[in-house]
């Protein structure tokens, strides 16, 4: 049985009487996104409970109060599918699209779900349209590397490295990169809200909506 599925079936005592979704999770939001923000992986009882990407969670409290406050939602929380939220000129996926274990998913699970991220990068016209990519941690900044060596982008040498704040504009596709709003950040301050504002106030200007 699948790590996803197991969760499902087991579930967390908090949300015993919850039907989980269990299943990969789908990228969210607008279509005409000027914000594409590539996140980790579905919360093995968030996104992987709720069937939507950052919803139900810690990690998402804080990444969709941040879209909400800077005009890229209509809400600024999200606790489930069908609360109403909508986002305006954002859309958010994920490097992996099924909860793994320990939010550490495998080079295979990578792989596996990489097609997402094609699929996504041609919906959004990341190229033609000039989106900023929003890179939520190392493994998602990695997994867009990857992506843009798969769409024929050559890299430098030395390769990109990730930093919190860091900008790049590799082959047209820019990329703005932060730490993941986890607990394991948010909860040890190695990840502010201060530090998160600027991020997105930062965000904001980069992908032209000032």
């Amino acid at each position: 049985m699948l790590y996803r599925e197991h969760i499902a079936r087991t579930r967390k005592r908090e949300f015993r009487d919850c039907e989980y979704w269990g299943r990969p999770v789908p990228g969210f939001g607008d279509p005409k996104a000027l914000l594409w923000v590539v996140g980790l992986a579905p919360a093995a009882h968030g996104a992987n409970r709720t069937g939507r990407m950052f919803t139900g969670d810690r990690s998402g409290d804080w990444l969709y109060r941040a879209l909400f406050d800077h005009g890229f939602a209509n809400q600024g929380e999200s606790t489930r599918r069908d609360d109403g939220l909508c986002l305006k000129g954002a859309y958010v996926g994920a490097a992996a699209r099924c909860a793994p274990p320990d939010n550490k998913p495998t080079p295979e699970e990578q792989a596996n779900c990489a097609s997402y991220l094609d699929d996504e990068f041609e919906l959004l016209g990341v190229l033609k349209r000039g989106v900023l990519i929003l890179a939520l941690g190392g493994i998602a900044f990695g997994a867009v590397l990857r992506l843009l060596q798969r769409r024929g982008i050559a890299l430098p040498r030395p390769q990109p490295r990730f930093t919190h704040g860091g900008f790049h504009d590799l082959g047209g596709a820019r990329i703005l990169c932060s730490y993941h709003p986890s607990r394991q950040n948010t909860q040890t301050g190695r990840l502010t809200r201060e530090m998160w504002n600027a991020l997105f106030r930062d965000a904001v200007r980069k992908s032209s909506r000032s």
